[in-house]
């Protein structure tokens, strides 16, 4: 007799932080291996306090879909970081496999927040890290 298979939920208070992070960007799973029997599809709740940034990472043989519900991010990316993507409330975003980035909230003053659904997993790379003046257009505070 096969295995009942049920639908398994995630309450807002349970998600799980001990997936891999990259610097203060901070990634909360949902549906993922940390607290569900997926295997094959990691989808979380990333957040970025006002100016904060990630150090430049990839997510290995991932693909990333992004979502924002709030505030305004900005992916770089290309030789020395030198290109970018802005993001607002409600756009989508996809980044391909092993593509190194830097993702920032261009906000000093609003938290940055995303959900992020990848496959397989939330896997992270860190990179050595760019100074900040590197990135055109991004500021602490």
């Amino acid at each position: 007799m096969a295995a009942r298979v049920i639908p398994v939920v995630t309450r807002a208070l349970a998600l799980d932080d001990s997936t891999q992070q990259s610097g203060e960007c901070v990634r909360r799973s949902g549906v993922s291996p940390q607290n569900t029997p997926a295997t094959k599809i990691w989808f979380g709740r990333v957040s970025n306090e006002p100016g904060h940034r990630s150090p430049p990472h990839h997510h290995e043989e991932c693909e990333t879909g992004g979502y924002v519900l709030k505030g305004h991010g900005r992916i770089y990316y290309g030789e020395d970081y030198s290109e970018y993507v802005d993001l607002h409330e409600g756009d989508f975003v996809f980044v391909p496999p092993f593509m190194p980035h830097v993702e920032v909230n261009m906000s000093t003053t609003e938290e940055l927040v995303w959900l992020t659904c990848r496959t397989p997993d939330n896997l992270v790379t860190n990179l050595p890290d760019v100074p900040d003046s590197a990135l055109e257009g991004y500021r602490r505070a």
